[in-house]
């Protein structure tokens, strides 16, 4: 079995859903030992760390910063998984967005309508990432090298690129920041608290909702799932395999570079070193918690969220890389819970 195949949905969405709460169980309950291990009640900080964000606008802010790039990235990697791959390059990915969309917004004049800006820079995001996605890809169809392994290797390339192309011809005043984009490519923030909470979650809403009918009622999402399922049968019935997994691969790529949109036109409004890091990877997390069906990716993207920025919010209490281990013991607990789950029959079944 694949790497992609242990990790794919099948089954009943009871089954889906039984895994994903098993996970959640397991991070609350080690966590809340964590917890008791620094002298701390879990009962007292897990209702802390609600009542702190749920009434604070700039921490309920942050949550829906952290979740909109969260749910672009865990969308390219469920769209990979989907299709029988693995993407571990959405850092890469992203990475390479950040650098388009950054240069691309600085490059405009400075009227620029926003009706040419915002869809340019948008544009030159999902390229960039599309282009290190389709090249592994490309090389897994031609040359028969694994995802996983191309894909960390790109991480390393496009991120000590993107560091030399700063270096060389970017980075302003001896800082790690680029010429600010224009404005009319700047996306407005939403107001909450001062937090960078911004428009581009709408974008990742009306994505995760197109992601959503492609997957469930378009002729492409069964041929990309049905490629995902069994790539023999599917070669079979004369679906061209290493074409569907090339554009697979190009499109999760694309997603994970359109999350730049809210590091860079959304906060930043410029290309800055790092921006975004981490985004990729906890994609991951993600699209395994969310079982990679776009509506589980969301809720899974604002409960990782959340847990990312609980940490801070409760740092008075408890350390905050607590919460920082907890988003990989989801990811270990999926591992465990998928195989003992899928072998066990469902109550009320034959």
């Amino acid at each position: 079995m694949s790497l992609a195949a242990a990790f794919r949905p099948g089954g009943s969405a009871r089954r889906e859903i039984a895994i994903a709460a098993i996970a959640l169980l397991a991070s609350v309950a080690l966590g809340s030992l964590l917890i008791m291990a620094c002298g701390a009640a879990p009962g007292r900080v897990w209702w802390a760390m609600v009542e702190r964000i749920v009434t604070n606008d700039f921490w309920f802010g942050q949550v829906l910063y952290k979740a909109t790039a969260l749910a672009l990235t865990g969308l390219a990697v469920s769209l990979a998984l989907d299709a029988g791959l693995f993407n571990i390059g959405a850092e890469g990915q992203l990475a390479a967005g950040v650098l388009a969309c950054g240069v691309t917004g600085a490059a405009l004049p400075a009227g620029t309508p926003a009706i040419l800006a915002v869809p340019l820079c948008l544009l030159a995001a999902a390229a960039a990432g599309a282009a290190i996605g389709a090249l592994i890809g490309f090389m897994k169809v031609t040359r028969g090298a694994h995802e996983v392994i191309t894909s960390i290797m790109l991480n390393a390339i496009v991120s000590g690129v993107v560091l030399w192309i700063g270096n060389e011809l970017l980075f302003e005043n001896g800082t790690t920041r680029g010429a600010g984009i224009v404005a009319g490519a700047e996306l407005p923030e939403l107001g909450l608290g001062g937090s960078p909470a911004n428009a581009t979650l709408v974008l990742s809403l009306l994505v995760v909702a197109a992601m959503w009918w492609l997957r469930s009622r378009s002729t492409w999402g069964a041929t990309w799932q049905a490629v995902g399922q069994d790539p023999a049968a599917a070669r079979s019935v004369g679906m061209s395999v290493g074409r569907v997994q090339l554009l697979v691969m190009a499109g999760s790529g694309g997603l994970a570079g359109l999350a730049a949109a809210n590091f860079v036109m959304g906060h930043k409004h410029a290309f800055e070193q790092g921006l975004g890091s981490g985004s990729g990877f906890l994609g991951i997390a993600v699209a395994l918690l969310g079982r990679s069906h776009p509506i589980g990716v969301l809720i899974a993207s604002l409960l990782l969220g959340f847990l990312s920025t609980g940490g801070l919010v409760v740092n008075d209490m408890v350390p905050k890389e607590l919460t920082e281990m907890l988003i990989g013991v989801v990811v270990l607990a999926i591992a465990v819970a998928v195989p003992w789950v899928t072998t066990r029959p469902l109550r009320g079944t034959a």
